[in-house]
């Protein structure tokens, strides 16, 4: 979550700068297509975290304020987005089965739905994950980590992804220091600390999802007063202990987005599509954005819009 006593200012130069994507080490990012989405729901906005199905066609997306939309996505002949079809929405409960309220226990961050169909949110202030059999039943607690250096209230557990084997992965927003990597941690059954992920100044980390290819894809976000957000995608090998092959795949400039919080990875037959997800942190001068681009893996370096 984006604190919102500064998100006023996020487009008071409001408009869209395009830019080129750096893809290193043998990857190629095509841009495929933004998808502005709007709904006249109260509870609509503030996205955090986006699961997309393996064919492209389901969604799963988790507002900050602890409400979870699903559906279905249109998309066209070349595989654009024309639209979300909200199937049905909800707000979170706990334990005990009662709706989540907005702020310190209901702030919902990240979101992975397993192999199992089973949905799993991470949430900060009260840092936890909890899991849901479905949308509308009372959460399953799990035992919450220790905090970390850097973790605070406003920059907790917010990067959740899951593997193949269902074992969770979560990132905190912030290390105790810009050049102190991040630490992931683990769980199945207990939490662990997994190893560290370089952590460059100023980027703060925002969203994860294991892509189809087995890579850990990494969301990463920094606010820059006036000029807005920028936004970047890393992909890296996880080991225990080992980070392998950590590379950057995309860095946008000031205003071309908004706010990109949540990042889903999945197989659209050509490549790996990943999806991104804005949070407009209810306010009129920002939007929500479902923004697409395709990872080509290649032997050449390259740089693509």
């Amino acid at each position: 979550m984006f604190d919102r006593r500064i998100g006023a200012l996020t487009l008071a130069l409001a408009g869209s700068i395009l830019a080129t994507a750096p893809a290193r080490a043998g990857a190629v990012l095509d841009y495929v297509g933004t998808y502005i989405w709007t709904m006249d729901q109260s509870t609509f906005g503030g996205f955090s975290a986006i699961d997309i199905s393996p064919d492209g066609t389901g969604f799963h997306a988790l507002t900050d304020r602890a409400h979870l939309y699903w559906g279905r996505i249109e998309r066209d002949a070349q595989g654009l987005v024309r639209g979300m079809s909200v199937a049905g929405r909800t707000n979170l409960k706990d334990s005990k089965g009662q709706p989540l309220p907005p702020g310190y226990t209901g702030d919902s961050e990240g979101i992975a739905v397993g192999p199992d169909g089973r949905i799993h949110v991470s949430f900060e202030g009260l840092d936890r994950v909890a899991t849901y059999d479905h949308p509308d039943t009372p959460a399953t607690t799990h035992p919450r980590p220790d905090r970390l250096p850097g973790m605070g209230v406003n920059v907790g557990l917010e990067a959740l992804a899951i593997d193949d084997d269902g074992t969770l992965f979560a990132v905190p927003e912030r290390s105790g220091s810009e050049t102190q990597p991040f630490t992931i941690l683990s769980f199945d059954g207990a939490w662990t600390e997994y190893g560290q992920i370089r952590r460059d100044p100023r980027w703060r980390a925002v969203g994860a999802d294991f892509g189809p290819d087995g890579w850990f894809y990494l969301l990463e976000r920094d606010f820059r007063g006036i000029l807005g957000f920028v936004s970047r995608v890393r992909r890296m090998r996880l080991e225990p202990g080992v980070i392998q092959d950590d590379q950057i795949l995309l860095e946008t400039r000031p205003l071309q987005y908004d706010n990109l919080e949540g990042i889903s990875v999945w197989d659209d037959g050509v490549g790996m599509r990943i999806t991104m997800i804005s949070d407009d942190n209810f306010l009129f001068v920002q939007r929500t954005e479902i923004v697409e681009y395709r990872l080509r893996d290649t032997g050449l370096q390259a740089l693509r819009n």
